[in-house]
């Protein structure tokens, strides 16, 4: 099973990534199916699902399922694309992909029937881990540093909108991931690597406030991670 769906993978990433410039892209954007790339694409797909199954003929309808799904998955993607969901279109193109693959290799070594036999109770607290990593922790900081309410006082000129809570879930999930392997070197080298960076923003505005305030929710995210990690190790030893 880990062969064939590492031969699929490596197919994709053949031909999606490593061998489709910019300029098909480009082209396929502005043409759709009247672009001459759209099909020397797939044709380069096609090529690339022969060599990685080694022109196996046992492969023939998984290789059919995969050739006719990417055609249309892309043609589907090329008309609904926008310059708004460009972002988001990207993310289930590839989903969509990886989903026809996975069910293609269930095809020849089915997997998805012992799906039931998996421990459900892990998947809901993974489930709840995760949220509690995102949504709520971000209402907690929120509502904790909210005390001080220096929002007026911090420059953000220039910065990328919603990035810092999107950089506190990543950080979180981070430290989540190396509490559950317990490698909590890693805990240390994330906390340097984001001071470093901040480091010359706090120095450039020489307010002590700002630095505390930071210095508060950096602390907060780390601990909030650390603990939902602890817990995660412990209840899945219950389990």
């Amino acid at each position: 099973m880990i062969a064939l769906f590492i031969s699929l993978i490596l197919a994709h990433l053949i031909g999606d990534f490593l061998l489709q410039p910019q300029s098909w892209v480009t082209h396929k954007n502005k043409h759709k199916q009247r672009s001459k790339y759209l099909y020397l694409h797939i044709a380069i797909h096609t090529a690339a699902l022969l060599v990685t199954l080694q022109f196996d003929r046992r492969y023939w309808l998984g290789f059919f399922i995969i050739i006719v799904s990417h055609f249309g998955i892309d043609l589907a993607k090329l008309h609904l694309q926008t310059k708004k969901n460009k972002r988001l279109l990207f993310g289930l193109d590839q989903l969509a992909h990886l989903v026809v693959i996975a069910l293609v290799v269930n095809l020849y070594e089915p997997y998805l029937s012992n799906f039931a036999s998996y421990n459900y109770t892990s998947i809901l607290l993974l489930a709840c881990c995760f949220i509690g990593l995102s949504s709520m922790s971000s209402i907690i900081m929120k509502t904790v540093i909210s005390k001080w309410n220096i929002e007026n006082k911090k420059n953000t000129n220039g910065s990328l909108e919603h990035a810092g809570s999107y950089i506190g879930i990543l950080e979180r999930l981070f430290v989540f991931l190396f509490v559950v392997l317990n490698f909590w070197e890693g805990i240390g080298f994330l906390l340097a690597a984001k001071s470093i960076f901040r480091f010359g923003d706090l120095s450039r505005t020489k307010d002590r406030k700002l630095t505390e305030y930071v210095l508060i929710g950096t602390l907060i995210s780390f601990g909030i991670a650390m603990l939902i990690g602890l817990i995660f190790n412990y209840l899945i030893t219950q389990l």
